[in-house]
């Protein structure tokens, strides 16, 4: 089964190791994924998955979209 929270919580580790920043906030996660914050905050309640931009955010970064909805390796693409 695909867990929002495990899903947020494998891209704000990713959004923390790019940045530096040790606090990563929906917010930024929101910004990351081209979605607007009070939507991010609807769907967050919601549990609902936006697959749509997690494919683009994906496609952008290269990396696995696996990865983002699993946990599975590799974590990038090559």
């Amino acid at each position: 089964m695909i867990v929002f929270n495990e899903i947020i919580e494998r891209l704000r580790t990713l959004l923390q190791h790019q940045t530096g920043q040790t606090k990563i906030r929906d917010r930024d996660i929101a910004t990351t994924l081209n979605l607007d914050p009070q939507y991010f905050a609807v769907i967050k309640r919601r549990n609902k998955i936006p697959y749509e931009a997690l494919a683009h955010f994906c496609h952008r970064q290269h990396i696995s979209l696996n990865w983002i909805l699993f946990g599975q390796a590799p974590r990038h693409l090559t």
